[in-house]
């Protein structure tokens, strides 16, 4: 089953575009909105926290949706971010019942998202009329500002909805492919299992034959010349991975997805709902103490994620898992700042990760001199410099190509 095209909405000078289209129609379960936002830097500063800008309406699995723009995020702990939200808009039958559905927002470039595939291993949702679903924190605005994904003061973002509770869902489930969902019972189910892991105190029953399917590492460990013994009685020890961090390399070996970080209030924010109507901005006015606490607390889970994020790239690494490097030095890529530039780089210099050494590189580049001293500042900056002189030699490179 393909995505089906449902419009395209063009944002300049704060607002909506006039249509200049005929709108698109469209009742199947999965199709896609295009948002095009021009003028950014103008919306930027016209647009304070907590105001979003909305798409036009779009049909999708026979419901009408639309895309909810923050361009200083939705509330003041995402301040620093751009917030997405899908909303399924009103109607009599939305309004009775809840829709279920996937979704999905990406850059227009990348295009492993834009599969069905893809969209079909996001969580399902659920959805009422006025609900909003999405991303809090989908993009620091510096990193944004600072990516390919930001060209002549523009950036495109597609949206995939996948209804899953039409009348046709039965048939559209014959069609998609869940053989990651099937793994993925069996990894948590146990069933079959034959090799166990003890990493940092916990126990994992996994299986032989898809470690070594989907790794050489595991493949030589269990069916090489070396290999490990069979007996079912002996874990096999993990050192240096937390066991969270190997939780994660399992599920992305049977899934072939990165699953998010568990943790309650990380996971509160990558697919929160914010029901129409709510005050949670005049209660943070109202109680300045909490707020900066709250923010204290969404910096802690922010760094927590990006620890969770480097310890990954480096089990991604040593496990050989190529697809997993690539996706965490992405995700790295985009998390990018004053504290973590130094750490990141480091590890991209460790690992030899090219595209993300050059991305913290670029971030230090554009940076202003009360910023570099912040970086240089860093606890991670003393080490990288003495672990890697060259990498310092290359930033006084670029920093002298900001003065010709």
């Amino acid at each position: 089953m393909s995505s089906t095209f449902a419009g395209v909405s063009v944002l300049a000078g704060g607002e909506l575009c006039p249509s200049t289209e005929s709108p698109v129609v469209t009742s199947t379960d999965c199709g896609y909105h295009l948002l095009v936002v021009q003028d950014y830097s103008l919306t930027k500063r016209a647009t304070p926290t907590g105001m979003s800008i909305c798409s036009r309406p779009f049909m999708v699995g026979r419901h009408e949706w639309c895309i909810e723009y923050y361009p200083n995020g939705q509330k003041k702990s995402c301040a620093d971010f751009i917030s997405l939200y899908v909303n399924l808009l009103n109607d009599e039958d939305d309004a009775k019942e809840r829709v279920k559905a996937k979704f999905e927002f990406s850059f227009i470039d990348e295009a492993e998202k834009h599969k069905p595939m893809y969209i079909s291993g996001t969580e399902t949702l659920s959805f009422r009329g006025e609900c909003l679903r999405g991303y809090g924190k989908f993009m620091r605005k510096d990193v944004l500002e600072q990516s390919a994904n930001l060209m002549d003061d523009c950036f495109t973002v597609r949206c995939d909805i996948m209804v899953c509770d039409t009348q046709d869902a039965g048939r559209n489930k014959v069609l998609l492919s869940e053989i990651d969902q099937h793994l993925n019972n069996l990894l948590q189910t146990k069933v079959g299992a034959d090799v166990t892991f003890e990493v940092s105190g916990e126990m994992f029953a996994a299986h032989r034959c898809v470690l070594a399917a989907r790794s050489k590492v595991f493949m030589a460990q269990f069916f090489g010349p070396m290999k490990e013994g069979t007996a079912a009685s002996s874990a096999i020890q993990i050192k240096d991975v937390e066991a969270k961090v190997f939780k994660a390399l399992l599920s992305f070996i049977y899934t072939d997805s990165l699953p998010l970080l568990e943790d309650d209030d990380l996971e509160e924010d990558e697919g929160e709902a914010v029901e129409e109507g709510q005050e949670e901005e005049a209660a943070e006015d109202e109680m300045a103490e909490v707020a900066e606490q709250g923010e204290g607390e969404d910096a802690a889970e922010d760094e927590t994620e990006l620890q969770w994020l480097q310890d990954l790239l480096v089990a991604a690494d040593r496990y050989d898992l190529q697809r997993l490097r690539f996706i965490c030095e992405k995700r790295l890529s985009e998390r990018i700042g004053v504290t973590s530039v130094a750490s990141t780089l480091t590890l991209a210099e460790q690992l030899h990760c090219r595209g993300l050494k050059e991305a913290c590189l670029k971030f230090i580049q554009v940076q202003s001199p009360l910023c570099l001293q912040k970086v240089m500042g860093t606890d991670g900056w003393e080490p990288l410099i003495m672990t890697y002189p060259s990498v310092l030699n290359e930033l006084i490179a670029k920093l002298a190509t900001n003065q010709k």
